[in-house]
């Protein structure tokens, strides 16, 4: 049963990689090992690019960049095949305070995972971390045909809950994802932890280290501002 508190916040969108779970890095490998399979490299700001951005505009980016012509699904299927593999072999790692959050998070409103990444592999974590059953649904890059920066992820996700934008907590860890939730109109607060590449987190509500410093107080206050 959800606490009924008028200030309280009314959901809680969460990014997926470098914000609950610790992939970011094999999400970029992935990437690079299923592009170099079409016999293109990644330099280093495309690599960078991954981080943060959804398939859409990752996809878009890669056959712009190296005149290739694989549709986005076959491109997903084989970076799909590689992660795969690559967390075969060392396991889903939630960042420090990620399953306390969603736990506690889940107890007061409803939880969405709203992810840049295809829905095989935000499934595949959040099965790997053993928190489906907390939340309501999960959105992937499939879900939205612009992700993020542009709002239409966590739009998307404030309109199926059913909830007030403003009223809505988003957890994220790279500045696409801050851009795309502040222009939906959520509070959001900028987690330190996974961000590996150093993004720029000042356009969050407010910048923490990781989810154990996201209090109820915290979320209250910043829902209040807007109510």
């Amino acid at each position: 049963m959800y606490i009924d508190a008028t200030m309280a916040p009314q959901a809680y969108l969460f990014d997926l990689d470098g914000t609950l779970v610790d992939t970011e890095r094999d999400n970029v490998e992935s990437v690079v090992l299923a592009v170099r399979k079409l016999g293109a490299e990644l330099d280093a700001d495309e690599r960078r690019f991954v981080v943060g951005h959804s398939w859409n505009e990752i996809h878009a980016l890669i056959v712009r960049q190296h005149g290739l012509t694989i549709s986005m699904d076959d491109l997903i299927a084989s970076a799909v095949e590689e992660k795969r593999r690559l967390m075969a072999e060392k396991g889903f790692t939630p960042l420090p305070g990620a399953v306390e959050a969603v736990r506690r998070f889940g107890r007061r409103a409803p939880l969405a995972v709203v992810s840049g990444a295809s829905r095989v592999e935000v499934s595949d974590a959040i099965d790997g971390l053993g928190l489906r059953a907390h939340f309501r649904f999960l959105l992937g890059a499939e879900d939205y045909k612009r992700g993020k920066p542009d709002p239409e992820p966590y739009r998307s996700a404030v309109e199926r809950l059913g909830v007030t934008a403003g009223r809505c907590i988003v957890l994220e860890d790279a500045q696409p994802g801050i851009q795309a939730a502040r222009a939906a109109g959520a509070r959001v607060v900028g987690i330190r932890a996974g961000n590996f590449v150093g993004y720029d987190l000042s356009a969050a509500d407010v910048v923490v280290d990781t989810l154990d410093e996201v209090t109820d107080e915290l979320c209250d206050r910043l829902v209040d501002v807007v109510s």
